[in-house]
């Protein structure tokens, strides 16, 4: 019996779509700008890495094609001419260009409303929400209530957190409630549970995640961030890919942030690591031990978080080439029968103003045995959902057509 695979490099969107203009995106495009200026001899610095966008693995498997398909772009240094998999691209249907309906609508739920968000005020946050919980937590106070890079608000605000034992309350243009405080002063633990009472506070207001951002440090040596980031997502409406492979009684294997995507329903085995190199460590052991008929569904953040909302090209095509060199592991690990799909859940173009997410197509790159050639324009990425589940002989009544 096969097995099914699906990677999400997060953030790897390559043109904006046909709604872009709707969230003033029109133009964007994260692979695009990426390889522009890779080409252009524009990301050499802080030494990092310097020349054409190097992705042989990938463009192997089509992603060049898959771009200047979606984008109507050739991205500069992809062009090859054997092309070792199925490839293509797929437009979100989704009402938002969030972390939860990318991932939603992979696993085969397009979210269908509008989630709540917080005005760019300041404060952002509705005065009886703040009171609320810093009631029931039995907090002096909160700082920030702005909209804020997560970078920039503990490097503005994290000594007097830690002087004071307030935490940082902010937001971006995603649905979203971040919570910052430090480790060690006010406890990893106790920002944990803050997080689950304010979790609680904000689901009248349809937000779908409120997120714990640990950060340590002090004042003279400056503030940054930890792994022990924990996303508090509101739980899918309806019935995903998860859901179905855990009715058919087959093993999952997450990896990353998934868990916590999903509300921890059908996630399964769920396994973290600090960064992209780890979790592919921990993808590729998952691989080994995932039976026949199992399903690893796996995030890879950091072209995300620490390049594309910090707008650092040279940073994310640093992380783009590492990805890339790894990924022959990965297809090693395959069987002759088993299906990989490496996709994306939006975009996150770092030479595009602001720090937020941009709409955009993503890739749809897929290996299975050895067929080769494009799947077309898929028109939700719910097709993907509806892929696997035929791949693994899943009842599936969610959206989304095959493309096998």
């Amino acid at each position: 019996m096969a097995r099914a695979f699906i990677l999400v490099m997060d953030s790897f969107g390559i043109g904006s779509a046909d709604d872009a203009v709707r969230y003033g995106d029109t133009g964007s495009n994260t692979l695009g700008h990426i390889a522009a200026a890779c080409a252009t001899g524009s990301t050499g610095e802080k030494r990092r890495r310097s020349g054409p966008l190097h992705l042989p693995v990938l463009a192997g498997l089509g992603l060049g094609k898959a771009a200047e398909a979606a984008s109507g772009l050739a991205p500069p240094g992809l062009a090859t001419e054997t092309i070792s998999g199925l490839w293509g691209y797929a437009a979100e249907i989704s009402r938002g260009k969030d972390t939860p309906s990318g991932h939603w609508e992979i696993a085969g739920y397009p979210v269908p409303f509008d989630w709540g968000y917080f005005p760019a005020t300041i404060p952002c946050f509705p005065p009886d929400l703040i009171a609320a919980i810093v009631k029931e937590a039995g907090l002096p106070g909160v700082l920030g209530e702005k909209h804020a890079s997560g970078t920039e608000i503990i490097a503005e605000l994290g000594a007097e957190s830690v002087r004071t034992g307030k935490p940082i309350c902010y937001t971006s243009a995603d649905s979203v409630l971040q919570i910052a405080a430090h480790e060690e002063a006010f406890g990893l633990e106790r920002l944990l549970d803050l997080c689950r009472i304010a979790r609680r506070h904000v689901d009248a207001l349809n937000i779908g995640r409120v997120i714990a951002r640990p950060f340590v440090g002090d004042e003279a040596t400056g503030f940054s961030r930890t792994a022990n980031r924990r996303d508090f997502a509101v739980p899918p409406p309806a019935d995903t890919l998860l859901d179905a492979v855990e009715k058919a009684r087959r093993t999952t294997i997450t990896i990353g942030k998934i868990g916590d995507i999903f509300a921890h329903r059908g996630t399964g085995e769920n396994i973290k690591g600090p960064d992209n190199d780890a979790l592919i460590d921990r993808t590729l052991e998952a691989m080994k031990r995932l039976p026949e008929g199992g399903f690893l569904f796996a995030n890879y953040v950091d072209f995300d978080t620490l390049y594309g909302h910090r707008r650092d090209i040279p940073g994310y095509a640093a992380a783009l080439e590492a990805f890339d060199r790894r990924l022959p592991e990965i297809l090693a690990r395959l069987n002759p029968d088993d299906l990989l799909i490496i996709t994306a859940d939006h975009g996150c173009d770092p030479s595009w103003r602001g720090t937020d997410h941009t709409r955009e197509f993503v890739p749809v790159l897929a290996r299975l045995g050895g067929r080769r050639g494009s799947v077309g324009r898929r028109e939700t990425f719910a097709d993907m959902a509806a892929s696997v589940a035929e791949h693994l002989g899943l009842a599936w009544r969610g959206a989304g057509q095959s493309f096998l």
